[in-house]
């Protein structure tokens, strides 16, 4: 990757995060505790990130709009449709891993 110029290596990590959202977007049953619990991010990580970015560059990006994007409608309407009550295994397994996080500080 390091070989290709800025331009291209810009616009391949742009299609992989494109690619990542519409893979989330087709695995709606994945639930973003679990990600948390597997990867430490979810799909709110990811629009806090894309705020990050545009307020890096001095672009405004709104945090509603930022997820609207990576969760393809707004997050109340997306919550209701696909969002399943957290589980008291996955309560548990994500305190652990902030706990392991914790540990390893």
């Amino acid at each position: 990757m390091y070989h290709l110029d800025d331009s291209t290596r810009t616009e391949l990590e742009a299609a992989a995060f494109r690619r990542l959202l519409k893979h989330l977007d087709d695995n709606k049953d994945v639930q973003n505790i679990d990600l948390m619990i597997l990867a430490d991010f979810c799909r709110n990580c990811l629009s806090k990130w894309l705020v990050a970015a545009a307020e890096e560059r001095g672009a405004e990006l709104d945090y509603e709009a930022a997820r609207e994007y990576v969760y393809g409608m707004p997050y109340a309407e997306w919550k209701v449709k696909y969002q399943a009550p957290a589980t008291a295994e996955q309560l548990a397994a994500l305190d652990a891993r902030q706990q392991q996080k914790k540990e390893r500080q």
